[in-house]
């Protein structure tokens, strides 16, 4: 008898396109400012260093904040707790947008962070909650286009706002866009709940203590924080080694974005049904070989033409959209049913505080020039190379345990789901 191949309901469908809206608003909130950078420094008369902590002190607040909800997570419905957390996003963006000194501005994202960073973890619980493990690769397929999502539509609309009317427009737009998905949450949304029937002893920050001591899971930890450390190590100086070592034209970036975008919309929902049908974990491993060689071969590039560097920044994309679907799909599996929020939040918050603290090793590491010439960028490439390979062999661990626990509730005579 064939595999009946799974599909989604109506509702099912509209919960994977409102968190996937959802995900691209708190993404391109974070993404946006990258590029704004050049105008901030000019319009706030301020340093790199002091850019450089706008970007951050996001990272460290949504860190800290995840570990101090978290002990929480499980004690709500997981409705009423994004939309408690999506409300104060907004209201900290809407800050950011109306900031008018530098000060003000770091004090918002700081505030935006605090309830921004939460957000994906609660969406992971949701997803975990209502998706069976042979479908979650799909959803998080689609989800995960909020990235590229970001990269086609957010970023070049931001941008022009910003140089059409100001640096705050961008804010005022992801507030706008904001609020319509607040009220499909508040109307549409059914109460997420099932998880409050399980019987807990202890309260949250025991709760809290219990999840972060479990061996099992302690490995899941430590494979977030390296898989965050590849990305944000090489984002923050990516667009400047563009430029000044690569030779990209200022007014190629939009293009060089948009490209790599439009390929990650069509490759991500591709991926999430190949680590489906394949196994996570292949997925990984492949996604995880194509980022090394690419790495690799990007940063050690010197001047080289535009269309050979948008097919090699592609090519590295699908690589790390390998790996983010597939690595956050096998995830969703690590926690028993009555720690998957506490389990998201921690998790969630290391990856923002790894982030941050790679950010700032990728700036002890990279050094710029009178000519802003990025100097060692080869050695990071070399750095994240190394990450990618010791997260690869930490992520077999984990796809042996959630294997092996699979095996342990399914029926005797059912197939167990490619993890």
């Amino acid at each position: 008898m064939s595999e009946t191949k799974p599909t989604f309901t109506g509702y099912e469908k509209f919960i994977i396109a409102l968190l996937a809206t959802l995900q691209f608003t708190v993404v391109l909130d974070f993404m946006v400012l990258s590029p704004l950078g050049y105008i901030l420094l000019d319009k706030l008369s301020i340093t790199t260093s002091q850019f450089g902590l706008v970007v951050s002190a996001y990272a460290f607040s949504a860190g800290a904040s995840g570990l101090l909800t978290a002990g929480f997570a499980d004690k709500f419905d997981r409705k009423k707790l994004l939309l408690f957390f999506y409300v104060g996003f907004l209201i900290g963006t809407l800050f950011c947008g109306i900031a008018p000194t530098y000060h003000f501005l770091l004090a918002a994202r700081v505030f935006t962070g605090i309830f921004g960073g939460v957000i994906g973890s609660i969406s992971f619980a949701i997803i975990t909650d209502l998706f069976a493990i042979n479908v979650r690769g799909r959803v998080m397929g689609f989800v995960q286009m909020a990235f590229a999502s970001s990269q086609v539509l957010g970023i070049p609309i931001g941008l022009y706002l910003a140089n059409k009317f100001s640096w705050h427009a961008p804010f005022l737009m992801i507030v706008g866009l904001g609020l319509i998905v607040g009220v499909l949450i508040v109307t549409q949304m059914k109460p997420i709940n099932a998880h409050l029937q399980i019987e807990r002893k202890g309260n949250a920050f025991q709760h809290l203590a219990k999840t972060l001591a479990r061996p099992d899971y302690l490995q899941g930890f430590a494979a977030t924080a390296l898989l965050a450390t590849g990305g944000f190590m090489l984002m923050p100086f990516g667009t400047a080694f563009g430029v000044h070592n690569l030779g990209i034209a200022e007014a190629s970036l939009p293009t060089l974005y948009m490209v790599t975008g439009i390929s990650m919309l069509v490759f991500s929902p591709m991926i999430g049904k190949l680590s489906d049908k394949t196994g996570k974990y292949k997925v990984f491993l492949m996604g995880s070989t194509v980022t090394c060689i690419m790495t690799l071969i990007y940063c050690n590039l010197n001047v080289t033409p535009l269309w050979i560097i948008i097919g090699l920044n592609v090519l590295l994309f699908i690589g790390i959209t390998g790996r983010m679907i597939s690595a956050s799909a096998l995830m969703t599996a690590v926690p028993d049913p009555a720690d998957r929020g506490a389990y998201m939040g921690i998790n969630s918050s290391i990856q923002q505080i790894a982030g941050g603290l790679a950010s700032l090793l990728a700036g002890f590491i990279v050094s710029e020039t009178s000519t802003g010439f990025i100097e060692n960028y080869p050695l990071l490439g070399d750095v994240v190379v190394f990450a990618v390979i010791v997260t690869a062999l930490l992520m077999y661990r984990i796809h042996k345990y959630v294997a092996a626990k699979i095996a342990a509730v399914a029926p005797a005579n059912a197939p167990n789901p490619a993890v």
